[in-house]
């Protein structure tokens, strides 16, 4: 597994060069990047030229957010299905292999099993429009109350109800993107990603929670860096995942008020140092692999 840059779940912005050079100096490994963006530059210049500073720096592709309206009306989702092979194509030739997205925890449409099953197939739609490039589909929950207030019908918001739904899905390389503060939330646990397993995880979110509020109460302005509020063991989950031999992307994430004030090139440095920090206790090494002083201490 390797540490990867995400300006989204940051709130920080910047061209593909300027996060690039964020990423390299402050120790990631991979770096998101917008696939709509990227597919702009290949279509005006061609893949080499698009591709050109990320071949330079060696920066792994962590992932790119579907661009698929794929929870609105047929005919919004119909016209978007039509051009993802488009995108697709794309992403899958200049090396992406992961895309995410998240389910909306709620639907003024349609009651919960009604629900179930049109994102059931719909995912399995988007994971066939994929496979094709070897590009795999990651879903995420969202525990954020605020998001079903007021709505007609509660839908998934918690992992095991996202297992339930991901394990009627047809499509193999649908998988699961574990937000660690939305699992906390949600009152799960790490050792939940053993529920999971390596083969089926897309991408891991990594966050803290103030250990001084229950996890139910916490609000998304309190998603804080890993290791910053002890609320979530993020090296515990480092070394699980480790042996478990999950080998994709480890993205931090935090509400952009935990970085208020800074710039950005001082948000990503305190960013690096954080996953640093939690990276370094769990016992790893640069490749993400617990070091064999630290397998020997857990024997």
């Amino acid at each position: 597994m390797f540490k990867n840059l995400s300006s989204k779940h940051l709130g920080i912005s910047g061209s593909q060069s300027e996060l690039i050079e964020l990423a390299l100096s402050f120790g990631f490994k991979g770096l998101d990047l917008d696939i709509i963006d990227f597919a702009e530059q290949v279509i005006a210049k061609g893949l080499p030229h698009a591709r050109r500073l990320l071949d330079s720096s060696k920066l792994q592709v962590g992932a790119f957010a579907l661009p698929t309206r794929w929870q609105e009306d047929d005919e919004t989702f119909r016209a978007d299905l039509a051009v993802l092979p488009t995108w697709a194509a794309i992403a899958g030739e200049a090396g992406y292999r992961r895309v995410v997205t998240t389910l909306d925890p709620a639907s003024d449409a349609r009651p919960f099993h009604q629900n179930f099953e049109h994102c059931k197939n719909r995912l399995n739609d988007l994971g066939k429009a994929l496979e094709p490039h070897n590009i795999r589909l990651g879903v995420s929950f969202s525990s954020d109350a605020s998001l079903r207030k007021d709505r007609a019908f509660e839908f998934i918001h918690g992992l095991d109800t996202l297992q339930l739904l991901l394990s009627s899905v047809s499509a193999r390389n649908v998988g699961f993107v574990v937000d660690l503060f939305d699992l906390h939330v949600a009152g799960g646990t790490v050792d939940d990603l053993r529920k999971i397993g390596a083969a089926k995880l897309v991408g891991v979110l990594l966050a803290d929670a103030p250990a001084d509020t229950p996890a139910s109460e916490c609000l998304p302005a309190q998603r804080m860096l890993p290791g910053e509020g002890s609320g979530i063991d993020s090296s515990a989950a480092l070394v699980l995942l480790a042996e478990l031999g999950y080998d994709g992307p480890i993205t931090p994430t935090a509400h952009p008020d935990q970085l208020k004030g800074l710039r950005r090139e001082a948000a990503v440095k305190r960013v690096g140092e954080a996953v640093d920090s939690v990276w370094k206790a769990a016992g790893l090494n640069s490749l993400g692999k617990l070091a064999p002083a630290a397998k020997a201490m857990k024997s």
